[in-house]
C-alpha cells in the first residue's frame, strides 16, 4: 500500500505543476479520501494489510530486537541519561491510558487500572504536571483512572480539561476547556449508531463512542472476518467526507478532519501550564499506540523533552526509548517519583 500512495503522489505532484505546497497537500489528501472512501473493494485488502500490521502477532520487522533497542534503549536502563538531559530544567508528564497505565484486553470496557498504579499516577501528580491523553472519551478516562490532579484529554486530545478545583497544585486554571471538534458532535453520533447496526452481525465487533470519535474494535473478531468489517466500515464512511478513518491497536478510528491530534494536545497543554515558549521545560510523553507518533513527533520537531514507545516489538517510531508493558511504565514513574522525592527532601 504504501508503494501504491507514493506513487499517487508522484501523479499529484506532477498534475499539481507550479502549485504551491498547501495546493498540493490538499489535492493529495483528497485523492487518497476518495479512493479511501470510494473504492467499491480496490483498498479494502489495503485495509485488512494495515489492520493485521497494527496487530502486534503480526509484528514481522527486518529489524531484530537487539538492533532496535540500540535506537530505541530501555528507559529503565538509561533512567540516569533522562534525568541528565532533564537537569534544570520543569518536568511534565503526558500518558496515554490503554497499554500504557493499563494493559490490552479484549474487552475495552474491562480496561481496569491497578491500584498499585493508580497510587503511582497519583505520586506522580504531585510532583509533575500530569497528563493523560487517550483515544477514549475523556468521562471514561477520569471513570478508570479517578484522579482529580490530573489534565485529561480524550478523542485524541479533542476534549481537554483541566484538573478540579484544588486537585493540581500548578497552574490551577479550572476554566480549562478545550473542544476544537463540537461542530462535529451531531456526525459523530450519527456515524456510530449506523455503526452499531451495519456491525451487529459481525461476531466479536465493538462499537464505542468517544464523544468526539468513534472507535470500531476488532480484537474479538475472527481475522477471516475482518475484510467484511473494513468493508462494512466503509460503507458508511463513504457518505461522510467530513470524517476520517485512523488505525491503532486492534481499532479503527473514526474523527472529523481537523488539524488536531495527540501532539496538538501536548503543544495546547503546554502552553495552558505557561510553557509554551519556555526553554526551560522538558516533556516526557509514554504511549504505546500509533496514534501517540503524532506527539513523539512533535517533541522530536520542538527538540524539547522525549517520547517513550511501550512495546515488546520492533515498530517503526518517533520515540527516543522504549519500555515493555506498562509494569515496565510504573516502574519508571515510581522512580521518578523516588528521585524527585529525594531531590525535594520530601
Amino acid at each position: 500500500m504504501v508503494r501504491f500512495i507514493e506513487e499517487i503522489t508522484k501523479t499529484v505532484e506532477k498534475e499539481t505543476g507550479n502549485k504551491s505546497n498547501t495546493d498540493v497537500a490538499t489535492a493529495k489528501k483528497k485523492v487518497l479520501q476518495d479512493l479511501i472512501i470510494n473504492d467499491g473493494g480496490g483498498l479494502i485488502n489495503s485495509w485488512v494489510d494495515s489492520m493485521r500490521a497494527c496487530s502486534p502477532t503480526h509484528l514481522k520487522s527486518l529489524m531484530k530486537q537487539s538492533s532496535w533497542l540500540t535506537e530505541h534503549p530501555s528507559a529503565l536502563d538509561m533512567f540516569e541519561e533522562i534525568l541528565h538531559v532533564s537537569e534544570g530544567k520543569q518536568i511534565v508528564m503526558f500518558l496515554d491510558y490503554d497499554g500504557t497505565l493499563s494493559p490490552i484486553v479484549d474487552d475495552p470496557d474491562r480496561a481496569f487500572m491497578s491500584k498499585k498504579m493508580r497510587r503511582t499516577v497519583r505520586k506522580l501528580a504531585n510532583c509533575f504536571p500530569t497528563a493523560i491523553v487517550s483515544g477514549r472519551c475523556r468521562e471514561k478516562v477520569y471513570n478508570f483512572v479517578k484522579l482529580t490532579e490530573l489534565y485529561y484529554a480524550g478523542s485524541h486530545g479533542m476534549d481537554i480539561k483541566g484538573p478540579e478545583q484544588g486537585g493540581s497544585k500548578y497552574k490551577e486554571d479550572q476554566s480549562l476547556l478545550c473542544q476544537p471538534a463540537t461542530e462535529f458532535l451531531p456526525m459523530v453520533d450519527e456515524v456510530y449508531q449506523k455503526l452499531i447496526e451495519k456491525t451487529r452481525l459481525t461476531p466479536g465487533a465493538k462499537v464505542e463512542n468517544n464523544k468526539f470519535c468513534v472507535s470500531v474494535h476488532f480484537r474479538r473478531v475472527d481475522e477471516k472476518n475482518w475484510s467484511d468489517l473494513a468493508d462494512q466500515v466503509r460503507s458508511v464512511m463513504k457518505d461522510y467526507p467530513k470524517l476520517r478513518l485512523t488505525q491503532g491497536r486492534k481499532v479503527l478510528e473514526v474523527r472529523p478532519i481537523i488539524k488536531w491530534d495527540k501532539g496538538k494536545a501536548l503543544e495546547f497543554l503546554l502552553e495552558s501550564l505557561g510553557y509554551a515558549n519556555c526553554t526551560d521545560v522538558f516533556p516526557l510523553y509514554i504511549g504505546d499506540d500509533r496514534t501517540d507518533e503524532d506527539a513523539f513527533k512533535i517533541l522530536r520537531e520542538r527538540r524539547q523533552g522525549l517520547g517513550i514507545l511501550v512495546s515488546k516489538f520492533p515498530k517503526e517510531t518517533n520515540a527516543s526509548y522504549s519500555l515493555q508493558e506498562p509494569d515496565e511504565v510504573m516502574d519508571f514513574l515510581q522512580r521518578l517519583v523516588e528521585w524527585k522525592q529525594l531531590r525535594s527532601g520530601a
